[in-house]
């Protein structure tokens, strides 16, 4: 039953590409010879190759400053491409449809070659792609050029942009007011991988598809939600990349914050793109800018007693300085100022160094009135985004036996044991197929973006203004416990009694 579900997916791609057959597809990567590009974008591409899920006339264009053959660049990129023994004839195919040319992202006339270049591929009507795997600091200039230079003469132009989209408001409004001046808003596509992520779309299904969660969804049934993202290591020498940025930029701006606002939007018209983020963005309106007194910041130190990285704290990375205040942990509380959820806060939880991979939407309901049997624990609705895509609902049963006493279990629906040997697209393959498609629900929207820095700018400038110093926890903890406490404080009854366990670990 699966595998009939994901061939008729397949299929349906398949026939909305089949459409653009005749069409000419020329996808550029700026930035072919960075990290992003190597690890993500190449294999990406590869997938969706491989699957017959591309249009058939599909070329794919490498650009950097770098010198380097499409030999140098299949070497760079085969250790993410997870290939099988029995592609290796396909994977030959696929860098045969690539080239790679060299230039520079602040030269108009290097894009003007690029564009000849361009040109020499092309035969009859021709879309084309832009990828910016590249870092904020070209976006002006190589958007320029694009506009300047590269625009298809003959299809369609669209350009997706990687975060960070800015670093506060202003810088934000600046980058935004570019590309406005450039490009329609239905040519760009800011680009948050999280909402290509299976779970994060299941949000809307789970809600919007089941009446048993419409009625209970609001203020009258829901105590709190918490969302979290966690990661059981530190930077690994990364520290200084991620010193200008911090885990408030880094997570909690876009990815968390965008499945806020899948969880606490009303039901859209359709799923038309518009009318979906049309949702979102009053979510976010209805939320006022964060202060400090909401949130709590910590930084991790090292484990005496730990292995390997976790005996290094954050300012044990050479590439850190030493009075480096930049929070790795974050705790934030939101209200959502309308009537389905006046008084019902939504926590923001993600952290460097913990107990655990995880992220997930936790949704814990109300005590249930007038127990009657003395030890009821609250029901929890519970979607893992990852590892282990999983939805299940935490509740109370009989204990089997003679007794009649209770005990805490779940409704589980783990993915992989409901949909064996099914596999997951990758978030980044979704996203680009719709990019393909022009379909637009997956991406964040200008006013969209505004808000969402509208909301974070404030206290990220205190942050800097102030320096407050995080709270110091320990590597592989859970992180500081006073987040812990200040979830408690907002209506999130942690017990600890009861923990979900993946059906499918060896």
């Amino acid at each position: 039953m699966a595998d009939e579900g994901r061939e008729s997916g397949l299929s349906m791609l398949k026939d909305s590409m089949n459409q653009e057959d005749e069409v000419q597809h020329i996808f550029v990567v700026l930035g072919a010879s960075g990290d992003l590009a190597k690890k993500k974008i190449y294999p990406t591409l590869w997938w969706l190759y491989k699957d017959g899920l591309l249009p058939k006339k599909t070329k794919f264009v490498g650009y950097a400053r770098s010198v380097m053959t499409i030999d140098a660049l299949a070497a760079k990129t085969r250790p993410y491409m997870k290939i099988k023994d029995d592609q290796e004839g396909k994977l030959k195919e696929f860098f045969k449809e690539n080239v790679y040319y060299k230039g520079s992202y602040d030269d108009a006339a290097e894009f003007e070659h690029l564009n000849d270049n361009l040109k020499t591929l092309e035969k009859g009507k021709t879309n084309r792609l832009f990828y910016l795997a590249l870092p904020p600091s070209v976006f002006e200039s190589v958007t320029k050029h694009i506009k300047g230079a590269c625009m298809a003469e003959n299809g369609w132009t669209r350009v997706i942009v990687e975060k960070p989209f800015g670093r506060d408001l202003e810088s934000s409004s600046k980058l935004s007011n570019h590309l406005a001046g450039l490009f329609t808003e239905d040519q760009i596509y800011r680009i948050d991988h999280y909402l290509g992520k299976e779970m994060v779309q299941n949000l809307m299904v789970l809600r919007f598809a089941n009446r048993m969660f419409s009625p209970i969804w609001n203020r009258d049934s829901i105590a709190s939600v918490i969302i979290s993202f966690k990661e059981p290591f530190g930077t690994q020498g990364r520290g200084g990349y991620f010193d200008e940025f911090g885990i408030i930029r880094d997570v909690m701006q876009n990815h968390l914050l965008q499945i806020l606002c899948l969880t606490a939007m009303e039901k859209p018209a359709s799923t038309a793109a518009e009318d979906i983020r049309d949702e979102k963005v009053k979510v976010l309106k209805a939320m006022a800018p964060l202060t400090l007194d909401d949130m709590v910041l910590g930084q991790y130190v090292g484990d005496p007693d730990g292995e390997g990285d976790a005996k290094e704290g954050y300012l044990d990375d050479p590439t850190v300085s030493q009075k480096s205040v930049t929070p790795t942990f974050a705790f934030a509380k939101f209200l959502v100022k309308n009537e389905r959820w006046d008084g019902v806060p939504f926590m923001l939880k993600c952290g460097k160094a913990l107990n655990e991979r995880k992220a997930e939407v936790r949704v814990q309901f109300k005590d249930v009135p007038g127990d009657i049997f003395g030890n009821i624990m609250r029901n929890e609705l519970v979607i893992r985004v990852q590892p282990n895509e999983a939805v299940y609902v935490k509740l109370m049963t009989k204990k089997p036996g003679m007794a009649f006493g209770t005990e805490e279990t779940e409704l589980d629906l783990t993915y992989k044991s409901r949909y064996k040997d099914l596999p997951l697209p990758d978030a980044y393959e979704r996203l680009i197929l719709d990019v393909f498609c022009g379909s637009q629900i997956h991406f964040v929207r200008n006013d969209e973006l505004a808000e969402a820095w509208r909301i974070f700018t404030p206290v990220l400038h205190e942050i800097e203004a102030k320096k407050p110093k995080p709270i110091p926890y320990k590597y592989g903890s859970r992180g500081p416990t006073e987040a812990d406490e200040m979830a408690k404080k907002n209506n999130f009854h942690f017990t600890g009694t009861y923990k979900w366990s993946n059906p499918n670990k060896l």
